[in-house]
């Protein structure tokens, strides 16, 4: 069935796009978490009807986009996200929500395809390059700042990301000797397979032997 997510899902597709899925998938996991709603006619040509709207203030030659990319140049998006103690978001920011938010502070409409980053998962100023038009790219100054707070000086960015960073190190060894473990019991127990192979060939073993007795007596 076709549905329009409403958030950017990996390997389905991003927010606003119809995409067709299978009808479980839909009702059993995309729905009921709000992260689509079914395609009716009415709320796809609503979404037309909006995007050929934005389409009229995209770069559609050089001069124009040379005037986007001056605007976007002093252009600050600023984004509050909820965020744990060492800067790590509860989600992530995406393409989808740059080109949502140059939409909405400038009224300028960006290609979310042809702005090049990762989703980002911490709080941080960051330069984000959008491509505006053939050989025109401007880097974007974003913020993305912890809910009801500010964003810390650099110094303390980088202090959270390490203890981030030495959290997730501290982690890792647990996880690596849990999968040691389970590799070590695979070895140790053969697969049932296995199991059923070896007893057949120790039957046929006796069997061959038993037949050998005989023939000598």
């Amino acid at each position: 069935m076709n549905v329009i997510l409403l958030e950017d899902l990996d390997k389905v597709g991003l927010r606003g796009d119809v995409v067709s899925v299978a009808r479980g998938y839909a009702r059993n996991f995309l729905f009921p978490r709000r992260l689509a709603e079914e395609a009716t006619g009415a709320r796809v040509a609503e979404l037309r009807k909006r995007e050929t709207q934005r389409a009229r203030h995209e770069a559609h030659n050089a001069e124009q986009a040379k005037s986007i990319a001056d605007t976007l140049e002093k252009t600050v998006l600023r984004f509050e996200v909820k965020a744990g103690p060492t800067g790590a978001l509860f989600g992530s920011v995406t393409a989808t929500d740059v080109a949502d938010e140059i939409w909405r502070t400038r009224k300028v409409r960006v290609d979310r395809r042809k702005i090049d980053m990762e989703n980002i998962k911490r709080i941080g100023r960051y330069a984000i390059p959008v491509d505006v038009f053939q050989n025109v790219r401007v880097d974007v100054s974003t913020l993305v700042v912890p809910e009801g707070g500010e964003l810390p000086s650099d110094d303390e960015l980088e202090a959270m990301a390490a203890a981030d960073l030495a959290e997730q190190q501290a982690a890792a060894p647990e996880s690596a000797d849990a999968e040691e473990l389970e590799l070590a019991a695979d070895e140790l127990e053969p697969a049932a397979g296995e199991q059923a192979e070896e007893s057949a060939a120790d039957d046929f073993d006796e069997t061959v032997e038993a037949a050998a007795e005989n023939d000598e007596l």
